[in-house]
């Protein structure tokens, strides 16, 4: 049955948003299925420029149904202002077209203050989080007192759920980090305000897409932040709280086995990532500038939604090949290629050294990398701009060598690749 799974294959931030919205193009339902606010999705049309962090990126698409998952923690103040920035760039949004699912938990005022909390009292051993709230939304699900988006729909019981949260959550603030606790009423309202104008858009997601596949049509599966950021295979402890690989898609949309098609691993040409945490093949100085870029463009090395100026390095194919191996990705799409246009020499880490061994794969999985230095494969650049490459053919002899020695050695051949940042500045390779 016809259901396409995006994933990132890194830290996040690999350019997944312009493939979805490449593939939404002949897609029914574009659903995100992980993660919150603290993710954020680009995508170029024409003169305007969309970043969604909520909103699954394909919703440009005027044909096409957005869901939102049970898998993803929802701050109603940003949905609803995603929903008027949309609407004022006349992509109008109505329960038609946008789908929450009722099981989805959400980020209240009291969430964002504990962030904020907890990651001034880490200190130096901060975990570099976005402070949106999204880690305390996660806790207070696990922890089974979470406020889900169906309590919104019985204004009493929300009422006393969400008094019991904030009093909850100022017990914390108050006693182990010496905060200001909330008003509870003032939380009250807003959220209450939130509940009156999205309470229209909560449906049973997992029913809606089920159905929709059953029926033949296609489904595309939207998840935020990369492999690397997963909370069980990342990068443990500098890792997001919820599932972004492709086993996250079915359970954060309710969805069974035996539905998925295609798993398109998205990765960038080289390697970045935001905040704290391993990066064996990073670069600073002149090259990481050149692949950083100035800021000045929205298409340069800074977090969507942080701002945060992004660390940057070559790329690893011992991180590759594992996050292939931990999502059962079918085919790559590589984005950025034209930002490596003018280097003389590229780099691709093929290895990793320790002890004198060389490791092809991970020992323990990615957490502890310390120790363990690049092993680089050394190919010739090319000088030639490409971001006017349409076809396989146009890309320069050397860029295609590039492509080709990466699908030799993760195993995996590359389908898509973005050479600049417009919607049609992609290479389809058959």
């Amino acid at each position: 049955m016809p259901l396409d799974i995006v994933v990132g294959t890194q830290w996040g931030d690999e350019g997944k948003g312009r493939f979805v919205d490449l593939l939404a193009a002949e897609t029914d339902y574009v659903a995100r299925f992980n993660g919150g606010d603290n993710a954020g999705h680009t995508v170029h049309v024409g003169p305007q420029t969309f970043k969604l962090h909520l909103i699954p990126s394909g919703i440009v698409h005027p044909h096409t149904i957005a869901a939102i998952g049970n898998g993803v923690v929802i701050n109603p103040r940003t949905l609803l202002s995603e929903m008027k920035n949309l609407a004022e760039a006349g992509i109008l949004i109505t329960p038609k077209r946008l789908h929450l699912s009722y099981a989805a938990h959400l980020i209240t005022p009291a969430h964002l203050a504990l962030d904020r909390a907890q990651e001034a009292a880490r200190g130096n051993a901060k975990i570099g989080t976005t402070l949106r709230g999204i880690g305390p939304a996660y806790t207070s699900k696990i922890s089974r007192n979470g406020l889900r988006l169906v309590d919104m729909l019985d204004r009493q019981n929300f009422h006393s759920a969400v008094i019991d949260h904030v009093h909850s959550i100022n017990q914390q603030l108050t006693n182990l980090y010496q905060a200001e606790p909330l008003e509870s009423n003032q939380v009250w309202d807003e959220l209450y305000e939130a509940a009156e104008q999205l309470r229209a858009y909560v449906d049973d997601v997992s029913a809606l897409l089920s159905e929709a596949l059953q029926q033949g049509r296609r489904v595309l599966a939207e998840g935020a932040q990369g492999t690397l950021l997963d909370l069980d295979h990342g990068t443990y402890p500098f890792v997001t709280s919820s599932t972004p690989t492709a086993a996250g898609a079915l359970t954060g949309l309710g969805l069974g086995l035996g539905y998925e098609e295609r798993v398109i691993g998205v990765t960038k040409s080289f390697q970045t990532r935001v905040g704290s945490g391993p990066f064996p093949t990073e670069l600073d100085g002149i090259l990481a500038e050149r692949l950083r870029g100035t800021g000045e463009q929205p298409w340069d090395e800074f977090g969507t939604t942080t701002g945060r100026p992004r660390r940057v390095g070559w790329l690893d194919l011992v991180l590759l090949r594992y996050s292939v191996r931990i999502n059962g990705i079918t085919e790559l799409a590589l984005t950025k290629l034209d930002i490596l246009s003018g280097f003389e020499s590229i780099f691709l880490c093929t290895h990793y050294q320790k002890n004198k061994q060389e490791f092809k794969n991970l020992l323990h999985g990615p957490s502890d990398l310390s120790g363990f230095t690049p092993i680089y494969e050394t190919l010739p650049g090319w000088p030639e701009e490409i971001q006017s490459a349409r076809y396989w053919e146009e890309l320069p002899t050397n860029a295609r060598a590039y492509i080709l020695r990466i699908e030799e050695l993760v195993e995996v051949q590359v389908r898509l690749v973005s050479v600049g940042p417009e919607r049609e500045q992609v290479v389809e390779i058959n």
